[in-house]
């Protein structure tokens, strides 16, 4: 019988095998150019690397299916495999680089496999930040910005080379590393904060042979979630970082001498009708996104775990006029009500938030108050009246934690829905105001271009596409992690 890091090896292996192949392929058709017809060479080039590097990755496929592959006693075939995919960085190949790392580590722990994610986002960063060389200026902190992500690169990569060895040095130098670990989490890195308390808990005494029931354990199991959150994580790292590292003006002001440039190295989205980078633009409007889904999330999950806690706790009347209140809104289709909403006070990003988070407030009470009604039914609820904690103590300590699990998995979900609801209403002139850049008013301005200048719409919409899709992936590991069926 295989060890579960073996088998663990073998299902990212098996995972990531299919993505590669489809990687390479996308840049071999990228390479094409239909109308005339012409290839590039250096994008072929890319291409036929990564098919090099897939060829590498299935073969080593091959080798950790065998019955005798154990992941404790790796040949040095194996590893030479495992150290080429590695290298596999350089051509932008995430899959490999992940298969590279688990297959060439020789013990595998959460904190590590979170670590691989964590440099990802900072590399990721990185690579699209230094695209701006070839603008034509930056902005004054740009040097800075840039040095500070290539430092934590480093540190990131240190900790992924060596993490697993930190409780073994001095109790000053372990304070000092998870201080910086922590301290460079500021950047919007998420995956350090999830790399700092695997780290932390797997180095406890009582540790040793525990078995993984948190959700941050468990989450490792599904690789679509990690993935998802590789995106999120990027997407916040780039929203905050964006700040120090891209000029604004170039989503904003007007260039009417380079109306609608094709994509290039200067442009790599190319322009729109005003001149305007479109890549700068989309990365300006994750800042939008981000934090429209986010607030008309969180504000929901707020206003109606609270109803919803107080109708299923008291019930009978109280119940009754809360749920009652709530059905008249919840009667109202919520895209409707927020067009309603932005058409009488306005379109602004403000308008935009309240007008979401009251269509969300009714299924997130229904919701918290299905869980409500179970949880008060549970013997510790009758232990902790029995010992005399009034009722405000008791749906504080007991009956909102115990209930949280679901809320957590649906806000997750409702993210993706944000996002495209806003996406919609921007689309649509009702959302956010027209000049500020933001995926949905961007993807209106290319989607008048669809026949001569598509580009201007499909890169919007793929960014609205993943983003969506990385919350929905993130959600449905999360509801995995918490099933208790599954577990």
């Amino acid at each position: 019988m295989k060890s579960y890091q073996t088998n663990q090896i073998t299902q990212q292996l098996q995972f990531n095998n299919g993505l590669t192949w489809a990687y390479s392929i996308l840049w071999l058709i990228l390479s094409i150019d239909l109308q005339p017809f012409s290839i590039s060479l250096p994008i072929l080039l890319i291409g036929v690397v990564n098919m090099g590097f897939s060829l590498v990755h299935l073969f080593l496929l091959y080798r950790v299916k065998k019955k005798t592959y154990r992941a404790e006693s790796r040949t040095a075939v194996d590893r030479s495999l495992a150290a080429l995919l590695i290298l596999s960085i350089v051509t932008g190949n995430l899959f490999t680089f992940i298969s590279g790392i688990m297959a060439f580590k020789k013990s595998l722990s959460t904190g590590l496999v979170y670590s691989i994610y964590m440099v990802l986002v900072d590399i990721m960063i990185i690579g699209v930040t230094s695209l701006n060389f070839f603008k034509p200026f930056v902005t004054n902190y740009y040097i800075i910005g840039l040095s500070v992500l290539i430092i934590t690169l480093l540190f990131h990569s240190l900790i992924l080379a060596y993490g697993q060895k930190v409780y073994s040095w001095k109790p000053g130098i372990q304070k000092v590393l998870f201080g910086l670990l922590l301290l460079s989490g500021l950047t919007g890195n998420l995956l350090v904060f999830l790399v700092a308390a695997s780290f932390y808990t797997e180095n406890q005494p009582d540790s040793k042979g525990k078995r993984q029931t948190s959700i941050r354990e468990k989450l490792i199991k599904n690789h679509a979630a990690l993935l998802g959150l590789l995106f999120i994580s990027f997407l916040v790292t780039l929203a905050l970082t964006s700040n120090f590292t891209f000029s604004y003006s170039f989503a904003v002001q007007n260039d009417y001498s380079n109306i609608l440039q094709n994509p290039s190295i200067q442009y790599p989205f190319g322009t729109d009708n005003f001149g305007r980078d479109v890549f700068t633009r989309i990365v300006y409007g994750t800042q939008i996104s981000l934090s429209v889904g986010v607030l008309a999330t969180a504000i929901p999950l707020l206003i109606g775990g609270a109803l919803g806690s107080i109708s299923g706790f008291y019930g009978r009347q109280t119940d009754n006029i809360i749920m009652r209140l709530l059905d008249i809104l919840y009667a109202i289709p919520g895209l409707l009500l927020a067009i309603t909403i932005v058409a009488a006070f306005g379109a602004s990003t403000t308008n935009l938030i309240i007008a979401l988070s009251l269509g969300y407030v009714p299924s997130y009470a229904r919701t918290m108050r299905a869980n409500v009604l179970q949880v008060t039914n549970l013997e510790y609820i009758d232990a902790a009246r029995a010992l005399g904690q009034n009722n405000k103590q008791i749906i504080l300590k007991h009956v909102i934690p115990n209930s949280m699990a679901p809320m957590i998995v649906r806000s997750t979900l409702t993210i993706g829905t944000a996002v495209i609801a806003t996406s919609s209403l921007s689309y649509l002139g009702l959302g956010v105001e027209a000049h500020i850049p933001e995926w949905g008013n961007i993807l209106r301005i290319g989607s008048q271009y669809l026949e001569t200048y598509p580009y201007l719409a499909i890169y919007p919409g793929l960014a609205i596409i993943l983003l969506v899709l990385s919350f929905n992936f993130l959600g449905d590991g999360i509801r995995d992690a918490t099933d208790p069926r599954l577990n």
